[in-house]
């Protein structure tokens, strides 16, 4: 199928491109790019999947944010390249990357999308999380990596100091 590896520095521009040809021109407009500008991702929770060839098949980015002071981790964005779509790879990325971050200890994380897709992996709907204007409310999501991890976790999300993020 696809081997899923961490990210490396060189798969950056190949990475780009495939989020490029499978998303929307403007997508660095949307809300939660402004929460991405100027911090690095979790580099251990950023996967690429490629095919038998070597070829860039899918991929998937975690960032450090802030929910009213509580750490957290912003799922996305996450890329299957069209000749590839409908085998199972964002899926298998998805789990990939929550496995991956609960071994790493990281206790809760959130995702803007569609809550039939996601909630097979087993992200709910977050009441009184904010994400920036214009995000749909229905579409903030999130999963509790170690029980409770959620509760009492409410306010806006806002970027992660740049310290917590190296």
């Amino acid at each position: 199928m696809a081997e899923i590896a961490r990210e490396q520095p060189g798969d950056h521009h190949e990475v780009e491109a495939l989020y490029d040809l499978c998303f929307a021109p403007g997508r660095e407009a949307l809300s939660s790019y402004r929460l991405r500008d100027g911090v690095p991702p979790e580099a251990d929770l950023c996967l690429v999947a490629r095919g038998r060839g070597g070829e860039t098949a899918g991929a998937i980015r975690t960032w450090p944010v802030r929910i009213g002071g509580a750490a957290a981790l912003l799922l996305g964005p996450i890329a299957v390249h069209p000749t590839r779509q409908g085998e199972g790879l964002g899926g298998l990325m998805i789990f990939e990357v929550l496995e991956r971050a609960r071994a790493l200890g990281h206790p809760r994380m959130m995702l803007v999308g569609d809550a039939p897709y996601y909630g097979r992996f087993g992200f709910v709907r977050l009441d009184g999380v904010i994400m920036p204007p214009p995000t749909n409310p229905e579409r903030v999501l999130g999963i509790a990596l170690r029980e409770g991890a959620w509760d009492g976790i409410g306010g806006e999300v806002t970027r992660a100091p740049r310290e917590e993020a190296d």
